[in-house]
């Protein structure tokens, strides 16, 4: 980094594909972020992120402080959960999830307090005198998951490091339609998203910094640009065509720098590591304030919504809580979506809470957003191919898909769909194509995982075969041993036998011959035995 700011702006290059849906961004970006007031009731899921979930280390009846832990993050992929506020813990139990599975998963209920009382907190002014595994323990502790995606476990991202990592690419896309929740952050929270920017590029040892922004944000470019200036941070910032899904991971480094991530492969396999603004914003919050990932920004819209706007809403507040809040008609509003219109889904109940992925509650009337209508036969357009911003060839992946062909879906790469639907928009015979896709990725991993748990059981009985052959082998080994033991023993015995009447005729004959030989022989043979004897007694 340099001494004075530097603000470019980086080339652009194109991708292939995508589509141009109605942006709906205007009704709910025009006003501040409103911070929501504590609900008297939080329902904190111990799993809010890909991985393992936590375990609870809290129990019914005890006090809890904000920002407190209460549930521990596993080995391996998994996130600390914290209490959103102070209060009582009444329950820990299955509750409603928003999933599209519609099952329930295991979450801390708290009763607040009011008090919204901070446990003790140690914040960091001067983080760049730690050393890197010190603050990467600080994020781990602090339970970052990324904001804008499928909530990764933010730390991981830092130390599985395969390559040397140059550039952190800043997505700052959002490219949905009607999710404003990152654009509302640029504007208000812009010097604190790049102060974790600079904490993020200084984790990766990266030289360069590249925001890759749609260009339907110039507030949020302006302000972005101003808190560069008063960092005196060096960064480039990419306008992109607003077009969806730029906002795509390998979507946006290919607009940004011109490269593809290779099939199969990572950013990092490129030098370049992905954050969400989101993620940033926590990252800073969590290295130098240390507050861990307690609330989010949360983008509440559609024609249902009276107030709709951008919220900052505790991690834990029931759906309904945030709705009522923002004055949606539940009558009106013909199903509420997490997420976007693309990729989000229909919420099973707005009992669940809001989590660390939550970024939008859509609430839009049936005219707003129809429900999807019969689909009919495949027409051999072609327009999903043209749409696909993967490259890909959506209809072959489709009779894939519906014949359960898997290894043609797999030649055909259907693990490099991204999902985001830009080809069921423009199917004229409106064919859901996503959830095929989805099924026929869910069933892979099901014969990958059912092949690797035959490949164990394979390999624990070829195992147990080798064993008992390696025993039975030993075995015989041992009673051959025995066997030519007691033949030469029995040999040796025979031998002694057929030799005793010749040594007792020599013994005779010397007697008679030297009877003084004969007396020095018997005593040397007895205090032999003797000898042998004593010998025997100290071995016992």
């Amino acid at each position: 980094m340099t001494q004075s700011a530097i603000i470019a702006r980086s080339s652009v290059w194109a991708i292939p594909g995508g589509i141009h849906p109605e942006q709906h961004k205007n009704e709910s970006n025009q006003t501040p972020i409103e911070v929501m007031p504590v609900p008297s009731q939080l329902w904190v899921p111990v799993s809010m992120h890909i991985g393992a979930e936590a375990e609870p280390i809290v129990k019914l009846g005890d006090t809890v402080r904000k920002g407190q832990l209460i549930a521990k993050a596993q080995s391996g992929v998994s996130a600390n959960v914290h209490a959103p506020t102070s209060g009582r813990i009444t329950s820990i139990k299955d509750h409603d999830f928003a999933h599209e599975s519609g099952l329930p998963r295991l979450t801390i209920q708290i009763e607040a307090d009011g008090l919204d009382a901070w446990r003790d907190q140690d914040p960091w002014p001067n983080w760049q005198e730690r050393s890197i595994d010190e603050v990467l323990v600080r994020v781990r502790e602090a339970g970052l998951a990324g904001m804008g995606g499928a909530g990764f476990p933010t730390d991981i991202k830092y130390r599985n490091k395969h390559t040397p990592i140059h550039t952190l690419l800043v997505n700052a896309a959002e490219c949905e339609p009607y999710i404003t929740s990152d654009d509302r952050l640029m504007q208000e929270r812009a010097i604190d998203i790049l102060r974790g920017a600079q904490i993020s590029a200084w984790l990766l040892e990266a030289d360069n910094i590249i925001v890759g922004i749609e260009d339907n944000k110039p507030e949020a470019i302006k302000a972005l640009e101003q808190a560069a200036n008063d960092l005196n941070l060096t960064i480039a910032i990419a306008v992109v065509p607003t077009k969806y899904p730029s906002g795509g991971e390998k979507q946006l480094i290919q607009l940004t720098t011109g490269q593809e991530v290779p099939h199969g492969g990572l950013p990092s396999d490129l030098g370049l590591l992905c954050q969400n603004v989101g993620t940033l914003y926590q990252l800073y919050k969590a290295v130098v304030l240390d507050e861990p990932l307690i609330s989010r920004i949360t983008t509440v819209t559609g024609q249902a919504a009276k107030r709709p706007g951008n919220y900052e809403v505790l991690i834990g507040t029931s759906i309904d809580d945030v709705l009522s809040y923002a004055g949606v008609n539940l009558k009106q509003a013909d199903r509420i979506i997490m997420g976007g219109p693309m990729m989000g889904f229909a919420v099973p109940s707005t009992k669940a809470p809001v989590i660390k992925t939550t970024n939008c509650l859509l609430a839009p009337t049936a005219k707003e957003l129809p429900a999807p209508m019969p689909d009919n036969p495949c027409i051999r357009c072609g327009m999903c191919e043209q749409a696909c911003p993967a490259g890909l060839l959506p209809q072959q992946l489709l009779w894939a898909a519906k014949n359960r062909e898997l290894e043609s879906a797999e030649l055909h790469n259907i693990n490099d769909c991204i999902e985001c639907g830009a080809c069921a928009y423009v199917c004229p015979s409106r064919i859901p194509l996503v959830q095929y896709y989805r099924y026929a990725k869910g069933e892979i991993r099901q014969e990958a995982a059912d092949h690797a748990q035959s490949e164990r059981a394979r390999m624990r009985f070829e195992a147990r075969q080798a064993r008992l052959e390696r025993e039975k082998l030993e075995k015989e080994v041992r009673r051959k041993a025995r066997a030519e033991a007691a033949a030469k023993a029995l040999a040796a015995k025979k031998a002694a036998q057929e030799k005793a009447p010749e040594v007792a005729d020599a013994s005779a004959k010397t007697a008679k011959d030297d009877p003084i030989k004969a007396a020095l022989e018997r005593a040397a043979a007895k205090r032999k035995a003797k000898e042998a004897a004593q010998a025997k007694d100290n071995e016992s």
